[in-house]
């Protein structure tokens, strides 16, 4: 947790800085009851003395277009020889920005317009040079439709709101393509592997690409995204709401919940479905019913977000360290969305709209795809050893009888495409039931698991020993013919009459009898060198034991 809070306090560090600089303007508003009267008259002056406090929703309750004086007081000399004027403003606002020149009105261009947050604009007027602290400028305002209802008015150096301009721009860019990039590569994989966590992977990051470059306002100017003006707030509340509905999808398949906790599984489905019933709530309004829909959908969105991280603190107690990971990321994003709604109550909410939340967005997706990879890693590990598991005899650790024989046929298939001869040595313990008769099953079990290192110590890598049932055991030799296998069976016999085990009284000796069959003497492979070597093993035993014999062709 030290982590996840150190990393909110480095972005909101790097994000100090970004804040918008320039002198506080004095700003007045002309009453509704003056009407509407022309530039002319207005940037004459002789309407000064009716301007009062600026108030932006008295001046929308009215209905009609409305005026707006602006004086950068005190502040004028720290505009430098470019100022300009900043009107952040709802894209249906239409404005006319006039300075008082020669007795007239002098229309300003707009010198640039950049997007801002929840579908806003910043148009920047470039001032007349050398603005004195008493000089005015005027603002005709007009509705045209419905949009973000806000003015809010700022004095800049105009090289350096531009430079800021395209920094917000770049910023959103990148954060854009980053959780894209990711959400299409989560997207590829999921093709060729099937985890459906991928999808809900791509869902996640890519509604949140979606939410970022709308309700920065962006993406209404990106091309291909423009139809998206149209909705509005609806652009990026219906992403949102997507996002939180893969999200809890998510989480269910990260932290194992089917397995784990069936109860909160379900409970995490039924969240993600609150969450897409969310999302079509958000045309609520055309019923009359929009007031509605945000505070709830705030309520919902607060209640699931405590909800998942204490389940995913819960499942990486467990031990899940794939949710550990996604707790990192998910508390990120909190902190970065709690900080910018703190930004939101004390007028400062830009500079983390623009740096804090996109970054923490582009951080959350590598730390969730952190977590999924090490999920797919505790699952490859769970199911190489389940193989393993499945392939060995629980008491030795060699092959089992069905892997055995499987391996064994894979090494002939081999060996004939190769030209090559296999061989097979079939070993089994002299007088082993009286171990267990005399001795106990515990001392068999231990001279069983015994002879495993000595045999192993002759065999080459290429080499495979299994349990073929009791206390018979069978190797397969690659590439032997009958004379290297007749030497390796030897060696093997030797060491395991050299072998004493102790721990049941006195130490118990063993010998044991090997068969070998060769395909390059006999011609049979699989199984049919398996019954050679068991007949060998016989006739080992029948010359006395603790002897090796090997399987000769049938005479004709």
């Amino acid at each position: 947790m030290r982590y996840l809070l150190a990393a909110g306090l480095l972005i909101l560090h790097a994000v100090a800085a970004a804040a918008p600089a320039g002198p506080d303007p004095d700003i007045t508003m002309l009453p509704a009851s003056a009407g509407d009267p022309d530039p002319a008259t207005v940037t004459s002056g002789s309407l000064d003395g009716q301007f009062g406090p600026f108030d932006y929703k008295a001046a929308r309750r009215s209905g009609g277009p409305f005026w707006v004086r602006i004086r950068a007081g005190d502040g004028a000399t720290a505009l430098g020889p470019m100022p300009s004027l900043g009107l952040r403003k709802g894209r249906h606002l239409a404005l006319q920005v006039y300075a008082p020149r020669s007795g007239g009105a002098a229309p300003l261009p707009v010198a640039a317009t950049l997007p801002a947050f929840r579908g806003e604009q910043k148009a920047l007027y470039a001032l007349p040079g050398g603005l004195s602290p008493d000089e005015a400028v005027y603002v005709r305002a007009t509705a045209e439709g419905r949009g973000a209802e806000t003015l809010k008015i700022t004095l800049a150096p105009l090289e350096e709101a531009l430079a800021q301009g395209a920094e917000q721009g770049r910023m959103i860019a990148l954060a854009f393509g980053s959780l894209m990039s990711m959400a299409l590569a989560a997207l590829l994989i999921w093709f060729v592997l099937h985890e459906r966590i991928f999808i809900f992977y791509a869902i996640l990051f890519s509604m949140q690409a979606l939410y970022i470059a709308f309700i920065s306002g962006q993406g209404f100017d990106w091309p291909g995204f423009t139809f998206a003006r149209a909705f509005n707030a609806h652009a990026w509340n219906v992403p949102a709401a997507l996002s939180g509905a893969a999200a809890c999808l998510f989480i269910r398949e990260i932290a194992d919940l089917r397995r784990y906790s069936p109860r909160v599984y379900r409970i995490f489905g039924w969240l993600a479905f609150t969450f897409v019933v969310l999302a079509f709530a958000n045309f609520a309004h055309l019923i009359g019913a929009g007031a509605f829909v945000a505070p709830i959908g705030n309520l919902i969105f607060v209640g699931v977000a405590v909800f998942t991280l204490v389940v995913a603190f819960l499942a990486w107690r467990r031990g899940s360290r794939a949710a550990g990971w996604f707790l990192i990321a998910w508390g990120l994003l909190e902190v970065m969305t709690i900080a910018t709604a703190g930004g939101f109550l004390v007028g400062s909410a830009e500079p983390m709209l623009y740096y804090g939340l996109p970054l923490s967005m582009v951080a959350a997706a590598i730390l969730v795809a952190l977590g999924v990879a090490d999920r797919l890693r505790e699952q490859r590990l769970a199911l190489t050893d389940a193989e393993r598991r499945a392939q060995t005899d629980a008491l030795t650790g060699v092959l089992n009888r069905r892997s055995l024989i499987e391996r064994l046929d894979a090494a002939c298939r081999r060996a004939q495409t190769r030209g090559l001869p296999i061989a097979l040595l079939f070993i089994d313990l002299d007088y082993f039931k009286g171990i267990n008769d005399t001795r106990g099953h515990l001392a068999g079990d231990a001279c069983l698991r015994a002879v495993i290192p000595p045999i192993q110590a002759e065999l080459r890598q290429s080499d495979v020993i299994g349990r073929y049932g009791g206390e018979e055991f069978v190797v397969i030799l690659s590439s032997a013919d009958a004379a290297a296998a007749h030497a390796i069976a030897q060696r093997i016999r030797q060491r395991v009459a050299e072998l004493e085990v102790d721990g049941f009284g006195a130490p118990i000796r063993l010998t044991c009898s090997i068969g070998v069959a060769t395909s390059d003497t006999l011609g049979v492979w699989g199984e049919h060198l398996v019954a050679r070597a068991d007949a060998a093993v016989y006739a080992a035993k029948n010359s006395g034991r603790n002897q090796v014999h090997v399987a000769l062709p049938a005479v004709a």
